[in-house]
């Protein structure tokens, strides 16, 4: 069956089939949480207690007014002012309590969910940072969980909390008088229409602001890392432009999604004015009638407030709510993404003698180009092949499918008879050896980049590894680095040279011993006395072990058993180097004479 091309590019919005309603939303935020529903217990048990004993405060205060005030019984006053500083005293230590407890439930929460996503990122394939700015990524496990855990260890408590006193603070206004309480809370249905209509617009708004955010960490990330090319061609200019352009856009969404969400505070402030301007007028005219109280008034204001007060504080906490969910949806949009190099199972009927084999693999990186057509060919063990051919012809594309860093669009590619897709990661990684074009190292030291994914001697010492590499045949390229295996990598990789870069490499693919080794230009930046002892060593390998050269440098290819040009999505037996050259030079003067 024909494989399609992947592809992995991140939106700026996902688009799922089918969008998920707001409450969907909000479950799988809370899923998020996980083990933490003690916790959760305990800090909505206190909230709840927290928010009852504040709705009894201000019933006290009018009881006290009406009972012990106006008819001067100070010893009254004195008891309930006892039980009220009782009281507050309990709200401050809940308060303090949930608090606590959610802040605590916050950052486990961000610390297994940075772990989810990065863990996820790591399953998938190289076509996946192929299509996404190492920068956005950056942004959706930093800034974008951020975001979630504040809305988790700040704004959800008091987000219930609001809730809480909303529903109980209604109740009260309607049980003191109903009413006055059905004209008083008739601004609050126009506020709640008003939010349920322009969440989705201030959700759109946010979730392109923080897209923008994305693009400007990668753009900063990419011009640090190219400083020194910016430098040596004095293009400060150019990169100024660009990173002007990407921050514009930032300002622009940011600004635009920060007035967007600023709507609603004024918009609730007013609904509340008008509410308490309803009360003050209705309850004089009711104290008038001898149907209330001056108490039951002060009482109904405070109540009043304690139902709008939560309204405009749910204004900041809409858009915090509104903004982890748009932190949600872009990192929601990783963890749905499936590897499309999974293990297989065995295909029937396909078999091969040779270590590995090419059968019919056609293969593109999109539906346009085709770098592969229909390409078939067979590596020996114990020989050693090359594939050469010009800048962009396909050479690095074969040597990528032979390691299974993508799978063919069609056709098969088979290890050791059977299919390399069935091959476990382990077992694959272990017996295929690839040194890359451009080598990446890690902070640390030579001997940690040598020993990296090499389990069978990661708990080596000094001395056993020396001998190891001296068993090789590579202690002697150990005399490049001033201090040896303790000689430092930094992780801008600037202490050491390009060309002592691809040795740690070298070194750390031959001791491994693999079925297969590919070197992808892997002498390019290492001088020619160097490279003559880079090829002795690999005369030492085992003589099961396959090696494929690609190479520009002839001299590179010149003892190869078998030689390969690759081109036009043709992978073509070339014979002897002279051959090869031939080869070479109609493609170059098929090229000069378009």
């Amino acid at each position: 069956m024909k494989k399609q091309p992947n592809h992995y590019k991140l939106a700026a919005l996902p688009k799922p089939q089918k969008k998920a309603t707001t409450l969907e939303t909000i479950k799988k935020l809370l899923s998020l949480i996980g083990d933490e529903r003690r916790n959760l217990l305990i800090a909505l048990t206190s909230i709840t207690i927290n928010t009852i004993l504040i709705m009894v405060a201000p019933r006290l205060v009018g009881y006290t007014v009406d009972n012990y005030i106006q008819t001067k019984q100070f010893h009254g006053v004195i008891v309930f002012s006892g039980i009220l500083l009782l009281v507050y005293i309990t709200i401050v230590v809940t308060g303090y309590l949930h608090t606590k407890l959610m802040g605590g439930v916050g950052q486990r929460m961000l610390f297994n969910l940075r772990n989810r996503l990065f863990n996820k990122i790591q399953e998938l394939p190289v076509d996946f940072f192929n299509q996404n700015k190492a920068g956005d990524l950056i942004s959706r496990i930093n800034n974008d969980s951020d975001r979630i855990n504040m809305f988790f260890s700040q704004s959800l408590m008091v987000f219930v909390f609001n809730i809480i006193s909303l529903i109980a603070a209604g109740i009260f206004l309607l049980v003191i008088n109903f009413k006055l309480a059905i004209v008083a809370l008739i601004p609050a249905l126009f506020v709640f229409l008003f939010t349920r209509f322009a969440s989705p617009w201030v959700k759109s708004k946010t979730s392109i602001s923080m897209k923008t955010l994305g693009l400007l960490t990668a753009e900063v990330q990419e011009s640090l890392n190219n400083f020194k090319l910016i430098i040596a061609f004095n293009r400060r200019d150019y990169f100024r432009k660009r990173f002007d352009e990407v921050n514009n856009d930032n300002f622009d969404a940011s600004v635009k999604a920060g007035l967007s969400s600023a709507m609603f505070m004024p918009s609730y402030s007013f609904a509340a004015n008008i509410g308490q301007l309803i009360v003050l007028s209705f309850g004089i005219f009711l104290i008038g009638k001898g149907e209330f109280t001056v108490g039951l008034l002060i009482s109904y204001f405070v109540y009043l407030s304690n139902f709008y007060n939560p309204l405009r504080s749910m204004a900041n906490l809409w858009t915090n709510f509104q903004t982890a969910l748009a932190g949600w949806d872009r990192i929601n949009q990783i963890l749905n993404l499936e590897n499309d190099l999974p293990i297989k199972e065995q295909t029937n009927g396909l078999s091969s003698d040779a270590l590995l084999s090419f059968q019919d693999v056609s293969f593109s990186y999109n539906e346009d180009t085709e770098i592969l057509h229909h390409v078939s060919f067979n590596l020996e063990r114990g020989k050693t092949y090359a594939f050469v051919g010009p800048t962009g012809g396909g050479k690095t594309t074969t040597a990528s499918l032979m390691a299974r860093l993508y799978d063919p669009n069609d056709g098969s590619v088979l290890f050791c008879g059977k299919d390399i897709s069935s091959m476990p990661l382990e077992e694959r990684t272990h017996r295929i050896g690839f040194i890359l074009q451009e080598p990446f190292l890690f902070s640390g030291t030579v001997r940690d980049n040598i020993l990296y994914a090499n389990p069978e001697m990661r708990d080596f010492t000094n001395t056993q590894l020396l001998e190891a590499l001296q068993e090789s045949g590579l202690d002697s390229l150990l005399q490049v680095f001033d201090q040896g295996l303790d000689t430092p990598v930094e992780s801008s990789n600037e202490s050491i040279s390009l060309g002592q870069k691809q040795l740690i490499a070298f070194m750390r693919a031959v001791l491994r011993k693999p079925d297969l080794l590919i070197l992808d230009e892997a002498t390019a930046n290492i001088d020619t006395v160097t490279e003559k002892l880079l090829d002795s060593i690999l005369q030492k390998l085992p003589n099961t072990t396959t090696r494929v050269i690609i190479a520009h440098r002839l001299n590179t290819i010149e003892n190869a058993d078998e030689i390969y040009f690759v081109n036009s999505g043709k992978v073509i037996r070339a014979g002897s180097l002279d051959e090869a050259i031939d080869l070479l030079m109609k493609d170059k003067n098929k090229f000069s004479n378009r």
